[in-house]
């Protein structure tokens, strides 16, 4: 089982002992996570691809990935030699997958899927693509269990409450909103799976997933209690007491679908692109289910004005921390050695030595010249670059704070940027100004904005493959909704409210050349009410000077540099107190007006 031919092998034998003619494996945990606990990294295990969105298919003649543009050169470089085949697709989001198995199986074959990690949207698109060529859809059995006897347990980190300092909502008045929100929906009960959702609720924090504060959990609210399942052990007595004089009780992991099954009458509330198919099936038939958006995800989206000034707090230290990188690092490149693996070590510890630091909050991209190309590039002890000349380093890194996440992408200039290198650089910040600057009305459907950010670069015939800009979490997930300023298709729950926080991150990749992303993250706040509308504008949280080097001056309007002008004496205001020596310096050097 030490490769991925072997692993396939096996899993074909599973397939084969349990009748099922291909099997399904999406990157996906009983609660729908974009980062996965290592007991759920079935698809990674399997294929040899670490991507983190993906999805494998194997039959008996065929394994194949699933994996959108940000992905490619990563995926051909992992599967060569494994007999997996890369599928290209053009977005996270496509269903071409679905529309390969309906044309590739035959009527009366047997797809198997394990349904506690297929999220019911997904389910419901997949019978409607093969009921109607007669393929079967097995959802009962969990084949990686047959394939995998080393599999790992469930995490064990202990959970903890949310420092109440940074934590100004109280539970007893979440759970009151959403109980609130449950009685509009006609729904004595609410099922929640979504592991952000679960600790905003709770104003619990955990370390069960890398990155993310979250915790293995599953919630049942209803009007008189709240019921917690969490694996034994994780839960102190004193914690479990706390809990319980707010209503909730604690109860085993294993007990979430026992409880959907004993369920009687009533309504249930639950959301059904996140949960997974496996809990729908468990609640009892006579209980009536009401399907909407859960409740906490549009509360948890919108930051209360405590919460902001936490986070504004949280920006500011990490600002000082990138001061204090940046300028060991303008010290030492090309004097010393430096590889994409020391960006890495040195931007990290920058960020633990200021208060209220907890972790990184993804892991860094730091990708030189060519690996700036590739949007989800990570070096490995294996596989990494010197930085070393000439060209362009691509920084993506982020930390979380008890009072705020933060994720900042900043390109810096390595010895002589070219002409076209500037070029780029420009039409991206002009893109990120672009978005920056706008106003519109409360309510705006948040795809709608993303092509302001945009237009610059197709302007001049460019594009980028990825979203321009996800929701931030508080002290909670780097990537939320429900909002996202990309192509998705605008649905009334993506509207922009106050309080959101969102990233603005666009981009232009040059395979095998350099890439630049300049990102920030903003906050939604109130603009104008006037006889046209209520409308929103951005405030700027993110708080680092942008490389002005690497800018091409000609191309920018004068409204361009006077926002830049203005940011970098925003950033100059608000870091100098934090930051001191060669820091300072580098500070007062890299904010002087354009």
């Amino acid at each position: 089982m030490d490769t991925v031919p072997q692993r396939i092998a096996s899993l074909r034998a599973a397939m084969r002992n349990a009748g099922a003619d291909a099997c399904l494996v999406p990157s996906s945990d009983p609660h729908l996570s974009e980062y996965l606990p290592k007991r759920w990294q079935a698809r990674r295990w399997l294929s040899g691809f670490t991507g983190s969105m993906g999805t494998l298919i194997v039959t008996a003649d065929f394994a194949g990935v699933w994996a959108d543009g940000r992905y490619w050169v990563q995926a051909e470089q992992e599967l060569a030699g494994s007999g997996v085949q890369l599928m290209k697709i053009d977005t996270a989001a496509s269903s071409q997958h679905l529309q390969w198995l309906a044309d590739t199986l035959q009527a009366g074959q047997t797809l198997a899927v394990d349904g506690d990690v297929l999220g019911l949207a997904a389910a419901k698109a997949l019978q409607a693509a093969l009921a109607p060529r007669g393929i079967q859809l097995r959802t009962d059995i969990d084949l990686i269990d047959a394939v995998d006897p080393q599999r790992a347990p469930l995490p064990d980190a202990a959970v903890y409450q949310h420092d109440a300092a940074f934590a100004p909502q109280s539970r007893a008045d979440k759970l009151a909103r959403v109980r609130e929100a449950m009685r509009q929906a006609s729904a004595e009960r609410h099922f929640i799976s979504t592991l952000d959702d679960i600790a905003w609720l709770f104003n619990l924090r955990g370390a069960d997933v890398n990155y993310n504060p979250v915790f293995i959990s599953h919630a049942l609210i209803e009007t008189a209690r709240a019921t917690l399942f969490v694996a034994p052990g994780k839960v102190d007595a004193a914690l479990a007491a706390q809990l319980a004089a707010d209503g909730v009780q604690i109860a085993d992991y294993a007990a979430a679908k026992p409880a959907l099954a004993a369920l009687a009458g009533g309504a249930l509330l639950i959301d059904p692109r996140r949960v997974t198919l496996g809990l729908r099936q468990a609640v009892a038939d006579g209980v009536k289910v009401v399907e909407a958006i859960n409740p906490s995800t549009l509360m948890k989206s919108q930051k209360t004005a405590a919460e902001a000034a936490h986070v504004r707090k949280a920006m500011e230290q990490d600002g000082a921390a990138l001061c204090e990188f940046f300028a060991w690092f303008e010290a030492n490149v090309n004097q010393t050695r430096i590889t994409e693996l020391t960006i890495d070590e040195q931007i990290t510890a920058a960020r633990a030595r200021r208060p209220d630091f907890v972790s990184p909050s993804f892991g860094t991209i730091a990708g030189f010249n060519a690996n700036g190309a590739l949007p989800h590039y990570h070096a490995t002890p294996e596989a990494h670059s010197e930085i070393k000349g000439d060209g362009l380093l691509l920084i993506d890194s982020g930390g979380q704070y008890l009072g705020g996440t933060t994720d900042i992408t900043r390109v810096v200039a390595v010895g002589a940027p070219t002409a076209a290198q500037k070029r780029d650089f420009t039409l991206v910040l002009k893109g990120t100004m672009a978005l920056s600057m706008a106003h519109f009305p409360r309510g705006t459907l948040s795809p709608m904005l993303d092509a302001l950010a945009r237009a610059p670069l197709w302007q001049n015939d460019i594009d980028f493959g990825h979203g321009t800009g996800h929701g931030v979490g508080y002290f909670l997930n780097v990537h939320e909704g429900p909002q996202s300023i990309s192509r998705a298709v605008p649905e009334p729950h993506m509207a922009m409210r106050e309080g959101m926080i969102t990233s603005i991150e666009p981009g232009v990749y040059r395979d095998g050349q350099w890439g630049v992303r300049i990102e920030n993250l903003v906050l939604n706040v109130a603009s104008e009410k006037n006889q046209f509308g209520d409308f929103l504008k951005f405030e700027t949280l993110t708080l680092c000077p942008i490389d002005r080097r690497c800018i091409e001056r000609s191309l920018l309007t004068q409204p361009e540099i006077d926002w830049l002008n203005g940011y970098h004496a925003e950033v100059r205001a608000r870091l100098l107190p934090l930051a001191d020596g060669a820091a300072r310096d580098w500070l007062l050097a890299n904010t002087e007006a354009l």
